[in-house]
């Protein structure tokens, strides 16, 4: 997918709706960008929570520990 987008003078821009959309980005979201050497930038959306992790390192067999019990 390619879409195009302009700079304003305050270095701000619009995510196009398609793109928004396809990333299941909403208001209030936050991005990474990163550059990479070739001059290609990533931009990441962090739009998940810590609480969507909750038993993904579970060992097969062992019961999950909810997050409030876990050891900070």
């Amino acid at each position: 997918m390619s879409t195009d987008s302009t700079l304003t003078s305050k270095g701000q821009t619009t995510i196009p709706k398609d793109i928004r959309e396809t990333l299941g980005m909403k208001s209030g979201d936050r991005m990474t960008f990163t550059m990479l050497p070739d001059g290609t930038v990533l931009m990441r959306v962090k739009n998940k929570s810590v609480m969507s992790l909750a038993g993904s390192l579970r060992k097969k067999g062992q019961k999950a520990v909810p997050v409030e019990l876990l050891s900070r």
